[in-house]
């Protein structure tokens, strides 16, 4: 599609104008010297795109990421040269790790003064490169709508995922002649694979003769919105199935054939399972090491079939029987119909033992406390949800706290869990949750946070004060950088080393930017405070301290087999 209207304006206006027919409407940022020619542009468009204003560069594009992963669109971020760019750096890794759609736009110094170490330049392409989907400097204003056109195409296409766009001042300012064509196709560049019919075949018969099958959901799932063609394959073939982190979510938490979550901190019975399977099934998964543990000992004795949209993942880490290349949104139809309608319900049962178990060995400890005592990082998470009527938005930072919340946030709608899968970056939380509420305004967005990584974006409370944006934001404070404790209890003798932290009154801290809060030390007062912040209008921190040396369970230790998992006080199952 072109605009043949030709108009004789700045490179600035030009990228704007090329956002906006993009279908950008949303965009994060923080505005300095070689990217003001941009931000000056932008004045004259407010009523057309908006603009929010963070207060930090990692913050916008933690905030871009929440954007997208709730809202199927291309998260957007703008941000200044040199240290602008580089406090990018960590929120564009996060992205390539989790496959996220961004265009992340940086300013650049002129280009006469490229390569003269020119007050804040910094070597943005050089740096980015090795973590995004495509990098590339604009010098010249000309080629500012046919980079935009190819950065959204490639961001969001196939495996999504960051793109940088690094714009001279000079390409910002001088002016051409505009017109813009969206790019619908690259050369060499194939994002959806065609699928080939054998291999296609060849899965629907190993399925069809598997007695105990299971099925990976990951991510893949929900990027490609396949969430129904993937319910239709697993109710036809009654297979039950397990989530990794980034796969929570595709299929509501109650389905009967979901068995939980995979992985360290997942549940019993998907990780013993997959030990005890005889085809396993991954679907947009990447077997991550913490979900296989050690991979001499993972699923040995099952046939493996692959679905993936990336071929670069086929193979990587666990050998398959069967790969099965393509969108899994029009990959899945074709097995499903080869398939036949099958009950594994003794299998299944297999599962729920393993549930029961579980349950009574962590659950019903962690959730329902008979003997008071501290608050636990469960049973406030728990609450939450339930108070919510498992619809709302989970946003996690990074720790116990991310653990827990995976664990014990039930969702019933799709995109529902946003956190830092691969990187798993401390600080993701708060302007994520920022940028999911931009992405679904209609939805309760729940930001749980722990101590230690809410001060290192402590900062976004001035965006949530500026915007006054309606997040809620559940504190679980136990004055340790929790996760990392765990692993000195169990690993290295108790010596917790640099671990306890001091903190301020964190109460104080939000209603210094205007956000009301309310502290909780009592299991009594926390109905209660949780049903004023939900019925809150604006945002709320909720601050919950919870015991300073709890533990999250069950846990397959770094480098141990998925079966190897340990349920607490020494005991393993």
């Amino acid at each position: 599609m072109s605009n043949q209207t030709k108009e004789n304006i700045s490179g600035s206006e030009a990228l704007i104008r090329s956002l906006l027919a993009e279908g950008v409407d949303t965009m994060f940022g923080y505005p300095g010297g070689a990217i003001m020619p941009v931000f000056d542009a932008l004045y004259d468009y407010k009523n057309d795109i908006r603009h929010i204003l963070v207060r930090h560069e990692q913050g916008a594009v933690h905030a871009a990421q929440g954007y997208a992963r709730v809202s199927r669109k291309t998260g957007v971020a703008l941000v200044t040269s040199g240290p602008g760019a580089t406090n990018a750096i960590t929120g564009i890794t996060d992205a390539m790790m989790d496959s996220t759609p961004l265009v992340v736009i940086s300013g650049q110094v002129v280009s006469g003064l490229l390569g003269t170490d020119a007050f804040q330049e910094a070597d943005v392409i050089g740096i980015t490169q090795p973590i995004t989907k495509w990098a590339y400097q604009v010098r010249r204003a000309e080629e500012i709508p046919w980079a935009v056109s190819r950065a959204f195409y490639i961001a969001r296409s196939g495996r999504p995922g960051p793109v940088v766009l690094d714009i001279t001042k000079d390409a910002q300012i001088n002016k051409f002649d505009y017109s813009y064509s969206k790019t619908t196709f690259l050369r060499s560049y194939l994002p959806f694979p065609e699928p080939e019919m054998e291999n296609i075949r060849a899965a629907a018969e190993l399925i069809n003769q598997a007695e105990r099958p299971f099925a990976l959901v990951g991510q893949g799932v929900i990027l490609g919105n396949a969430e129904q063609e993937l319910l239709a394959f697993l109710e036809k073939g009654g297979i039950p199935f397990g989530s990794t982190i980034l796969g929570l979510s595709a299929i509501p938490t109650d389905h009967p054939l979901n068995t939980g979550m995979l992985g360290m901190h997942g549940n019993i019975a998907p990780n013993m399972n997959t030990n005890a399977c005889d085809v396993l099934i991954a679907i947009g998964m990447r077997f991550d090491d913490r979900v296989t543990g050690n991979l001499k000992t993972y699923a040995r004795q099952a046939k493996i079939i692959h679905f993936d949209i990336d071929l670069a993942e086929m193979d990587k880490n666990v050998k398959t029987t069967v790969k099965v290349l393509g969108d899994a949104k029009a990959t899945l139809p074709l097995v499903t119909e080869l398939i036949g309608k099958r009950d594994h319900s003794a299998w299944l049962e297999t599962f729920n033992q393993y549930r029961k178990r579980e349950f009574d060995c962590v659950i019903k400890a962690e959730l329902y406390p008979e003997n008071g005592g501290e608050l636990k990082m469960g049973e406030v998470i728990n609450k939450v949800s339930e108070a919510t009527g498992h619809k709302a938005i989970c946003v996690t930072d990074v720790g116990q706290h991310q653990m827990m919340a995976t664990r014990y946030f039930k969702s019933t709608l799709p995109r529902s869990m946003v956190t830092s899968g691969g990187l798993g970056t401390m600080g993701f939380g708060l302007p994520a949750g920022i940028g999911a509420k931009y992405g679904a305004p209609d939805r309760t967005v729940c930001i749980f946070v722990g101590d230690g990584g809410f001060q290192m974006s402590i900062q976004e409370l001035g965006t949530i004060l500026e915007y006054q944006v309606d997040v809620k934001i559940i504190l679980l404070n136990n004055n340790y950088l929790g996760m990392v404790r765990q692993w000195q209890e169990l690993f290295f003798d108790e010596r917790y080393s640099e671990t306890h932290l001091k903190n301020p009154d964190f109460v104080k801290v939000a209603e210094a930017y205007g956000i009301r809060g309310r502290k909780v030390t009592d299991r009594s007062e926390l109905d209660g405070a949780i049903r004023e912040m939900l019925e809150h209008r604006g945002p709320y921190l909720l601050e919950a301290v919870v015991e300073t040396k709890g533990m999250v369970y069950p846990m397959v230790p770094a480098g141990g087999s998925v079966t190897d998992i340990l349920i607490g006080n020494g005991n393993k199952i």
